[in-house]
């Protein structure tokens, strides 16, 4: 009984995300595959054996389930690895499948990069409407204080490194209170979560090295607790995968 509920499940093409043997991983991608081609391109021997491939199987038709069961035959296997293009198609079915993974698993918005805020209103409107589960790390700056550009670096791949935080930055000359963030306390970073202000450092660049970078700040920001835990690269490593 349970062998024949696992070969449903594993013939089972139609559900979504039904298919978690070895089987169900390949048959996916021959399906994937087959739906990504341009029917017009597709020679038709080729589309034949590509349905062959992907189809459901009736366990009642002996014929259909000795194709189901074999090995991929040369053929086939030289079908999925021909060239170039199957192997880029690949990749794009894992980003697919990754991507799944992680929405399925992250809560809250999503953002990895970090935001030019240009007046005090956006300033204002960004802590007050942004979601209270977010935290909010604003950069105060301005061009030519030492330090502002080093943060803003370190920020922009942090933004990267913790999608779930909304890394932000504005000019101080920007937010209608220049005369409250004079260079005397540039940089200024303020981090905020349910529209309430954590954490006020000013002069932050006074905390680093004379050169700093994202892991600097990112080991500062964490000795306060206020960064979340990082997320598992799965998605960064697929991507370094595909350079190669």
């Amino acid at each position: 009984m349970e062998e024949a509920k696992g070969q449903s499940l594993e013939e089972d093409f139609e559900g979504q995300a039904t298919h978690t043997g070895p089987k169900g991983v390949i048959n996916d991608w021959r399906k994937f595959k087959l739906e990504s081609e341009d029917s017009d391109s597709i020679l038709p021997s080729k589309k034949e054996i590509l349905k062959q491939m992907s189809s459901p199987q009736s366990r009642d038709d002996k014929d259909s389930k000795e194709r189901f069961s074999r090995k991929m035959s040369i053929q086939e296997y030289e079908l999925i690895h021909q060239d170039k293009e199957d192997e880029n198609c690949l990749r794009k079915y894992r980003r697919q499948c990754m991507q799944d993974m992680h929405q399925k698993l992250s809560f809250g918005p999503r953002y990895g990069f970090l935001y030019e805020l240009k007046t005090g209103e956006q300033f204002l409107e960004t802590i007050e409407k942004e979601q209270k589960i977010t935290t909010i790390v604003v950069h105060i700056y301005e061009d030519g204080i030492k330090g502002c550009d080093a943060l803003n670096t370190s920020l922009t791949c942090l933004a990267a490194e913790y999608p779930m935080v909304k890394f932000c930055k504005i000019k101080a000359s920007d937010t209608g209170a220049g005369d409250r963030f004079s260079s005397d306390v540039l940089p200024t970073l303020l981090v905020y979560k349910g529209g309430e202000l954590l954490s006020n450092f000013i002069s932050v660049a006074e905390q680093f090295a004379e050169e700093f970078f994202a892991g600097d700040v990112e080991s500062f920001l964490n000795e306060y607790g206020l960064l979340p835990e990082r997320e598992i690269h799965a998605l960064e490593q697929t991507s370094m995968e595909d350079v190669e």
